[in-house]
């Protein structure tokens, strides 16, 4: 029997989080499938396990507990598998990190998708996107994160804030070069330390996992064609 039950979309982008760090802490679950989130997302909302406007939603089975919106899910795993700072302060900004990685979800897809990518569009972008990166470089340099060495919030070992960091931006440059290129001249520090989470084997071993059912899917749907279109991928 699986740990979880986790409903998503069969693409990486925000569900992404979430099974990273489920892959990390070595827990097992199931994921409900499109049309099981497409028919509680239809049904009543008496019958939802919690309720919930759009996925993720997990559940823990042990628990008997369900949560939705992605940072109060990461926030109870970060509880539950003791992978959240214990001082006031850095459960704080541990918090503002994944809401800063959510935020940047939402700007990477024009807010789900409300309107579409133009060239235009893309190239007023760049310097917000730059600025995003730049939050990380900072708050890592401000916490002694160093090439090759240190965590994003000078833990010894990984925590929800460097598995959603390795995530967002392993994820992201992976499929979009150009972006790539802009996130190692924009934010080295960063680059590295998404590069050695990347690289756990746990984690290593989800990416691969991602590329066979998902291929190059990032987001899905016509926002991504567009992204993909003003990037040349």
């Amino acid at each position: 029997m699986s740990d979880y039950e986790l409903y998503y979309w069969s693409v990486p982008f925000r569900g992404q989080f979430v099974r990273a760090v489920l892959a990390y802490a070595d827990k097992s679950w199931t994921e409900g499938g499109d049309a099981a989130i497409s028919k509680l997302m239809e049904g009543p909302v008496k019958d939802l396990p919690i309720p919930f406007m759009g996925p993720p939603m997990l559940i823990d089975k042990k628990a008997d507990f369900a949560i939705a919106q992605t940072p109060a899910i990461l926030l109870y795993l970060g509880e539950t598998l003791n992978l959240i700072p214990a001082t006031p302060a850095l459960r704080a900004l541990t918090m503002k990190i994944v809401n800063d990685a959510n935020d940047v979800i939402d700007d990477i897809t024009l807010d789900g998708g409300r309107e579409m990518w133009t060239e235009k569009t893309w190239r007023n972008f760049v310097p917000r996107l730059k600025k995003w990166m730049s939050f990380w470089e900072e708050t890592g340099r401000r916490h002694g994160l160093k090439e090759n060495a240190g965590f994003l919030l000078g833990g010894q070992t990984p925590g929800i804030a460097d598995i959603v960091t390795a995530t967002l931006w392993s994820t992201m440059t992976e499929r979009f070069s150009e972006i790539a290129t802009m996130f190692n001249e924009t934010a080295p520090l960063t680059a590295s330390l998404t590069r050695r989470i990347a690289n756990l084997p746990p984690l290593a071993k989800l990416a691969t996992k991602a590329r066979r059912n998902y291929g190059d899917s990032y987001c899905g749907g016509q926002i991504e064609a567009s992204l993909r279109k003003v990037l040349n991928t």
